[in-house]
């Protein structure tokens, strides 16, 4: 892995802090927007951020992928449901998706994501 994703989105909520002082009326209206995105509704937590990691990878984004990947594990996404989420980018983005799969990937696991071992060993209990 040649990104650390907790250094990526620590760096960019520091500087958010700054735009936050800056043009806080832009700032606050778009927390709000994510505050009514995010909202469970008729799709559930973990539906709506594995539909943000797939736009991430689409955007190339970063600490998208560094802050979508800590709200999955923290949603409880599996590392099936997380890699299905990365074919569908790969089905719809071509090879650019595919070599960005690979970094949400590396993000998922950094933040504590099932890894491939784990995943393994689980298909095979069952």
């Amino acid at each position: 892995m040649d990104k650390v994703y907790k250094e990526i989105t620590a760096n960019v909520s520091r500087s958010l802090v700054k735009l936050r002082a800056d043009i806080p009326e832009t700032t606050r209206g778009f927390s709000a927007l994510a505050q009514a995105a995010t909202k469970p509704g008729a799709l559930d937590t973990k539906t709506k951020e594995l539909i943000a990691m797939a736009l991430s990878v689409a955007a190339r984004c970063d600490p998208c992928l560094g802050f979508h990947a800590d709200a999955l594990v923290k949603a409880g996404c599996t590392r099936a449901e997380f890699e299905e989420m990365l074919g569908m980018c790969v089905y719809m983005g071509g090879g650019p998706a595919l070599m960005y799969a690979a970094h949400a990937l590396d993000a998922y696991e950094e933040y504590g994501g099932q890894s491939a071992e784990a995943a393994a060993a689980v298909r095979t209990s069952t």
